[in-house]
């Protein structure tokens, strides 16, 4: 590796420690954004257009709700952790087909990388609406988000095995 990319490297490197120090939550929750979107991304656009309407049991959800449900809790859980008023995002229903709710999902996480843009540590004891009416620490907000990107990928990954798709996570490095 050459000096130059090496100390620009490095450099990066300082600066994201910085802001893990100053601001431990919101940072460290703007540096897993990127890679949870890409896997959620990417788990949805695994699955076939036909699977879309899959679900394991009749309890569950179909993977065509589950994408709906990433987006919409990715808006109103990034609104809320961001302190930005939320998005109006496009009315969408879980049957519109794979390309609208890829698009949809995409959309979400572009409103995540927003919403936190400017986000830092200073108001997490400030109090917000959290699901249910419950009053919360907007801490709270920042917390459930990454569960929830962790929970929803879980999901995608378990119905993309029970229909034989490899998720993306499981995939060799190539």
């Amino acid at each position: 590796m050459k000096a130059p990319v090496l100390i620009a490297l490095c450099l990066f490197a300082s600066s994201i420690a910085s802001a893990q120090k100053q601001n431990p939550v919101s940072s460290v929750v703007k540096e897993i954004l990127p890679r949870q979107e890409h896997n959620i991304v990417a788990a949805l656009e695994s699955m076939p257009d036909d699977k879309f309407d899959y679900k394991p049991t009749p309890e569950q959800m179909t993977f065509g709700h589950l994408a709906t449900h990433i987006g919409e809790a990715n808006y109103s859980l990034c609104a809320l952790a961001g302190d930005v008023p939320p998005a109006k995002p496009v009315e969408i229903k879980d049957t519109a087909g794979k390309e609208k709710l890829v698009a949809y999902v995409k959309e979400s996480f572009s409103f995540c990388t927003r919403a936190l843009e400017k986000a830092d540590d200073s108001k997490l004891g400030e109090t917000i609406e959290a699901f249910g009416g419950r009053q919360a620490p907007r801490a709270w907000a920042f917390i459930a988000l990454t569960n929830n990107w962790s929970d929803h990928y879980s999901m995608a990954a378990m119905y993309l095995r029970l229909n034989g798709i490899l998720p993306p996570t499981a995939k060799p490095k190539k």
